[in-house]
């Protein structure tokens, strides 16, 4: 099936997105990983999940909202989530996004689809046990509020009960791309490249190139 894309106006004028999800558990390298296939492969990595934090981080009333949200390890509504994209797509001079962390369940998916009428090109899922995501999750010490033993058990069971029907959804349509993300990292990226390399318009591009953009 063709996939549907969206021309968005920016400085007056439309063009063409090709859009590539990137979903796995809490603690899969889904950040990561795409870091490292927007500097091989020329797409604008936008992280949701920094997206979300940013809004907090500005002191808004959403903000606030989000925050109370992601402490109780519960899903941001739908609409904030796609507007929060939307708004980073239209500032960006960029054509080809990777978007990590979305869709988190099936209403994200409906919620893009009616707002945006894309389809992705793909989804890419970073398949990876849950006791290696926990031990990642534990060992990397990045100061978030959200690493803590008992937020990150709450985020397992919102991803295994929200989030797996969501890329049930698009394996329906063909277009999941699954990786095991349990391997060392170097290793899941060659797994990676394989996917990306197969697409036409997606060959390796020398570094001088990238066009890596993550908001933070």
């Amino acid at each position: 099936m063709e996939s549907r894309k969206e021309g968005y106006r920016g400085s007056g004028k439309q063009k063409m997105v090709k859009i590539v999800f990137v979903i796995g558990g809490p603690g899969s390298g889904k950040g990561t990983q795409c870091k490292r296939i927007a500097q091989q492969f020329g797409y604008t990595h936008l992280s949701v999940g920094e997206l979300l934090r940013q809004e907090i981080n500005s002191g808004s009333e959403t903000g606030s909202m989000i925050q109370k949200i992601m402490k109780e390890g519960k899903l941001v509504p739908s609409d904030v989530t796609v507007r929060l994209l939307q708004q980073a797509m239209r500032g960006m001079d960029s054509d080809k996004f990777l978007i990590d962390g979305f869709p988190r369940n099936e209403e994200n998916v409906k919620t893009f689809e009616n707002l945006t009428k894309m389809d992705p090109e793909f989804v890419l899922y970073l398949d990876c046990p849950q006791d290696e995501m926990e031990r990642r999750l534990l060992t990397r010490n990045e100061g978030r509020e959200d690493d803590n033993i008992e937020t990150i058990r709450k985020r397992f069971k919102v991803f295994m009960e929200s989030t797996l029907p969501a890329v049930q959804y698009y394996e329906s349509k063909g277009k999941v791309k699954k990786v095991d993300a349990g391997k060392p990292v170097d290793e899941v990226f060659e797994s990676i490249k394989v996917i990306f390399s197969q697409r036409k318009d997606d060959k390796v591009r020398p570094n001088r190139h990238n066009h890596t953009c993550l908001i933070l």
